[in-house]
Order: structure tokens, then C-alpha cells, then sequence
């Protein structure tokens, strides 16, 4: 399975890299824009609601902890970067694309 643009491999882990819509009507993966992974979010970004939400979702998505995913850039920002351990990257593009 080839590797999409959105995501970095690691050694243990690998990166998402998101693009974040918040305030949508419902929360899902919408498609891609400028080479990373867009997620509408109905989580408005205030007080850190975005990303509490993007966290669960993408937990309920992959199958993994949130512990497992760690928010290493864009914590302010709609462009963001997730660690991701715990589920090799052939099943989480499985898992993304149901």
C-alpha cells in the first residue's frame, strides 16, 4: 500500500499531518487539502475543544488509546501534527478510510 502525503513514517510511530475545520455540522474526514489529511470537527476551536475532540475521534477511528496520540505541532493552529503509536500505518489507512 503506498504511503499518502499526509503521512511521516517513523521507527516506532508515525505522523498525521491535518488540516482542521472546526465548527462543522458533523465531525468526519472530508478529503485532503495542501497535502494533509482535512477533518471537520463539530468541536468549536475554543478552549481547547478542537483538539480534545480531534484527539477521541481520530482514538475511535484508528482503534487506538488517546494515549497513543500525541498533539506534537499546531495546537493554536488548523494545520496540525499527530503522533501516532500503537498501529502499523497499512492498518490506519484501512481504518481512515471507513
Amino acid at each position: 500500500m503506498s504511503t499518502p502525503p499526509w503521512i511521516l513514517r517513523g521507527d516506532a510511530a508515525f505522523d498525521l499531518l491535518l488540516h482542521m475545520q472546526p465548527g462543522a455540522k458533523l465531525t468526519k474526514i472530508v478529503g485532503t487539502h495542501d497535502g494533509r489529511l482535512k477533518i471537520s470537527l463539530q468541536a468549536e476551536a475554543i478552549d481547547n475543544k478542537a483538539n480534545l475532540a480531534l484527539m477521541s475521534f481520530l482514538s475511535q477511528a484508528l482503534g487506538v488509546a488517546k494515549d497513543k496520540l500525541l498533539l506534537i505541532q499546531g495546537q493554536s493552529s488548523r494545520q496540525k501534527r499527530v503522533r501516532v503509536f500503537g498501529i502499523t500505518v497499512d492498518k490506519a489507512l484501512i481504518a481512515l478510510q471507513r
